[in-house]
């Protein structure tokens, strides 16, 4: 019996030595364990590569950008520079050419890293089960059966891994490859200061002026009978923002406690095209936000650079969205300290989007103005002020062919150099909670002080200038919600009790006074020579520009109105309290409201 044990002990460990031999040999083993390794060997390749890419998107990029910042600041000093303005170019097109194919190939790369985990696993999986042991010895053909279906399975693995890398590789081979010069004219770059002029890309439109460049703009309109409506679109969360117009696309936004929203409608049909969904940060509610109903979650107007749409909140949630409504990026300022809730409009330069952010009293250090870029959302520059809270609204103007940021917070009108934010002047000259935006007429910047003053600032000085640059000082009539307009001879504020005040822009004596008895939120517009002045309850006065107040038309909306109108090529946008309307020359047969 002994002898017996001996020999079947040693024809068990022949067995078994031979099965070890036969898995060694087996193709199908050694074609699945050389998957696995192979997987292995590009899951390493790729996980490698992406934090190259990684790193090379955190340091190289950024290190680019400020060089390119400070190129940028060289130029505004050498503007006749045409070598720097060639590299400026050059390193621009390479900064934004690198981020799109960073962003191609971090995409493409993590499909590929994908695939080959997969891979990696599942050969693997099927190496290990083939090089199990058997607990026993078995029959030749319970053996052969076995090895048939491990032959089978294994053939199943690599087919399996086979078909994801292929499946990965049609994909990769189906996508549209980027390029780089229609996104840089199309995706990264920003409108020219022509097209800026020929579209209403903030609020008030170009320069916050309030001015249209169109002159083909309705006169006559009845929103009881339909007459000059060309449609009528409900708006599905509310706000007191203005419209925005860019071509055939017309930007607003809305927020309640529960959300915060970003629209783009269609400019012909009035057909909402997309919503875009702001989020905020969680550890901010309701509670928190101390807002009057009269200013909203959404008072702040969207601004557009032609290329993304940005929008900014109560909340402090500011964000960037393409114009397909995607959003690029959202960032969070911080929850505004503000009396009456956050209401400032935001600006843009170039690529910038520039936000002024004053809070409190001033004296917390929280004060800013901001420049994000548009692309990213990242910090171009920041200007730290001891200036309390604000509620107007920067504007970019035009002084001498250079560009200077205009903004008024207790007690000074200050300008910023908006490309870097280097401060070029300032002047003391106002207080109180100010509301009305400034404007560049004449010259000369006007500033509103409500209820007390508004002054004419000399904006070519530099530093200090409240003892040097100030022309002159207008004390009636002065608004306190709604900003002035000018055609360059006239100045005319509108308060929120109906009374229209002319000034004469070069040495400030009034003109004229005409009270309409009538409530105003929305500020004055100047189209051509006529003045639109659009009453609480939706009324519209057409008003002759000049040296005497001359009516020339009523127009009836039939809804509340808040916010100031945006004007295009024969056609006017206004936001009621629920709709947004489209006015045009059109028989009251033809108009349609859009559900």
């Amino acid at each position: 019996m002994e002898e017996d044990q001996k020999h079947g002990g040693s024809t068990l460990m022949a067995e078994t030595t031979e099965q070890t031999r036969t898995r060694d040999t087996n193709p199908w083993h050694q074609a699945v364990r050389s998957t696995a390794l192979v997987g292995a060997a590009f899951t390493a390749i790729f996980a490698v590569l992406l934090a190259v890419n990684l790193v090379g998107s955190a340091v190289i990029g950024p290190w680019r950008e400020n060089r390119l910042a400070a190129m940028r600041v060289q130029i505004q000093k050498e503007p006749a520079n045409e070598q720097l303005l060639s590299e400026i170019r050059r390193l621009d097109f390479r900064i934004r050419r690198d981020r799109l194919w960073r962003l191609e190939f971090a995409r493409k790369g993590a499909f590929l890293l994908l695939g080959s985990i997969v891979v990696l696993v599942v050969a693997g999986r099927v190496a290990g089960d083939m090089a199990k042991k058997p607990p026993r010895p078995q029959l030749v053909l319970e053996r052969g059966d076995r090895q048939m279906r491990e032959a089978r399975q294994a053939r199943r693995a690599v087919a399996g891994g086979l078909a994801v890398a292929a499946v990965g590789m049609l994909l990769l081979g189906l996508t549209r490859r980027v390029d780089f010069v229609q996104a840089q004219e199309a995706g990264t770059a920003h409108a020219s200061a022509a097209e800026m002029q020929a579209q209403w890309p903030r609020f008030r439109g170009p320069a916050g002026a309030g001015v249209s460049t169109h002159a083909d703009v309705p006169t006559t309109w009845n929103g009881k009978t339909g007459e000059g409506i060309l449609w009528k679109t409900p708006i599905p969360l509310p706000g007191h923002n203005s419209p925005v117009v860019w071509q055939d696309r017309i930007f607003l936004s809305g927020a309640d406690p529960n959300g915060r929203q970003v629209y783009c409608f269609d400019a012909r049909s009035g057909q909402l095209l997309w919503q875009g969904d702001v989020p905020t940060v969680p550890t901010i509610s309701a509670d928190d936000l101390h807002i009057m109903e009269d200013t909203g979650y959404a008072a702040c107007t969207v601004a557009t650079d032609g290329r993304r749409v940005y929008a900014i909140f109560a909340t402090g949630d500011v964000a960037g969205f393409d114009f397909h409504g995607r959003r690029l990026w959202h960032r969070n300022l911080g929850l505004p300290d503000s009396a009456y809730g956050y209401a400032c409009s935001l600006e843009t330069f170039e690529r910038l989007v520039l936000i002024q952010y004053d809070q409190g009293d001033g004296r917390d250090g929280h004060s800013r103005v901001y420049a994000l870029d548009g692309v990213s959302g990242r910090t171009a520059w920041e200007a730290k002020r001891e200036l309390p809270s604000s509620w107007t609204t920067p504007v970019v103007v035009d002084v001498a062919g250079k560009p200077q940021l205009i903004t008024v917070a207790d007690p000074f009108v200050v300008a910023y150099n908006p490309a870097d934010g280097k401060e070029l002047w300032r002047a003391d000259c106002v207080g109180g909670d100010l509301a009305p935006s400034p404007i560049l007429a004449g010259g000369l910047v006007l500033a509103v002080q409500p209820y007390a003053q508004m002054v004419a600032i000399k904006p070519t000085g530099q530093g200090d200038v409240t003892k040097t640059h100030i022309a002159w000082k207008a004390e009636d009539g002065i608004p306190d919600i709604c900003s002035p307009v000018s055609d360059g001879t006239h100045v005319y504020l509108l308060d929120t009790e109906g009374l229209i005040t002319c000034y004469a822009v070069a040495d400030g004596k009034k003109v004229y006074e005409h009270e309409i008895k009538e409530s105003f939120r929305a500020s004055p517009s100047l189209v051509g020579d006529k003045l639109y002045f659009l009453s609480h309850k939706g009324v519209m006065y057409i008003v002759q520009a000049g040296s005497e107040y001359k009516e020339l038309g009523k127009c009836e909306l039939g809804e509340e109105c808040f916010a100031s109108p945006a004007f295009a090529d024969g056609r006017i946008y206004l936001r009621g309290a629920k709709h947004l309307y489209c006015i045009g020359s059109v028989p009251a047969s033809a108009t349609s409201e859009t559900k």
